[in-house]
């Protein structure tokens, strides 16, 4: 069941600007009724009053939040490889596609129709085919280019700061990225090490997913703290968005993008799924 959802134009500048994050939330449980490979089409309203087609999400994983998440108990991810944000600035007017889709209603004002939980909305297989075909060779919006987060932890750990400037650097170095280099630059300045180690002495030191002790095993601590929502998609260096995970482990998140499921505190790892054996400290989705 493919989806049509309205990006408002401010929630699209901030998410691009601070961090595209390849998923999204709501309140309606149709959201969930789209299954892993099939396309979440986006629209958005440009400044100048034009619709605009924003976003295509190939679906790969569907979640769920804390039910007092602000921003809807259920989340959609996206695949990053075959998922696409649009540069809209110089696309056609799309509002008669959409009013031509079988969700649309005749309000006089087309974003009307898409408030609230009326903000997804099912579409048809003819519909996905024409929108598909509508965005074919639509360009894409730089500022959704990803840092390699791996890398940027790794380099975190170590503390090598010079590492993570010239990670950032490299990454965004070109003008459209400015706001996501300060932004990104901001968190790290403030991220705080007591963190780790206040998980470790949580933990005990040991790895929530597999419970492995590398202080009873090497007397040493070697696990490592895990940002769920990844800082260069919009993460916060806080506690609640940290989890301590042995190193296979937390190669194998950053290897499968691993979604994680905030309903029994889970993690998609490819084809498996691995729920927190240790969880002492309360988990929360990130809110701008």
């Amino acid at each position: 069941m493919p989806l049509l959802y309205y990006w408002t134009a401010n929630n699209r500048e901030w998410d691009l600007n601070y961090g595209a994050s390849f998923h999204l939330n709501q309140k309606n449980a149709l959201l969930h009724g789209i299954e892993p490979g099939e396309s979440l089409w986006v629209f958005t309203r440009r400044a100048d009053g034009t619709y605009t087609m924003a976003a295509e999400l190939l679906i790969r994983a569907r979640t769920r939040n804390p039910e007092t998440y602000r921003y809807g108990t259920y989340r959609v991810w996206g695949d990053l490889e075959q998922s696409r944000y649009f540069n809209i600035e110089h696309l056609p007017n799309a509002e008669p596609i959409i009013r031509a889709l079988s969700c649309t209603s005749n309000a006089a004002i087309l974003g009307q129709s898409f408030q609230g939980n009326a903000a997804v909305k099912q579409i048809t297989t003819s519909d996905d085919a024409l929108l598909r075909s509508f965005c074919r060779d639509f360009p894409s919006d730089a500022r959704a280019k990803l840092l390699p987060e791996d890398e940027l932890e790794a380099a975190l750990m170590t503390d090598n700061p010079d590492r993570v400037r010239e990670l950032i650097r490299v990454t965004y170095a070109d003008e459209s990225h400015q706001n996501r280099m300060q932004r990104l630059q901001e968190t790290i300045a403030t991220r705080s090490r007591q963190h780790v180690l206040e998980l470790r002495d949580i933990y005990d030191g040991c790895c929530q997913l597999c419970a492995w002790s590398p202080r009873e095993t090497y007397g040493s601590d070697i696990c490592e703290a895990h940002h769920i929502h990844w800082i260069s998609r919009g993460g916060t260096d806080a506690l609640s968005n940290l989890v301590l995970v042995c190193p296979n482990h937390h190669r194998a998140i950053h290897r499968f993008d691993a979604p994680f499921d905030w309903a029994d505190n889970a993690f998609q790892l490819g084809g498996t799924r691995e729920a927190l054996m240790l969880q002492k400290h309360p988990l929360m989705p990130v809110e701008r």
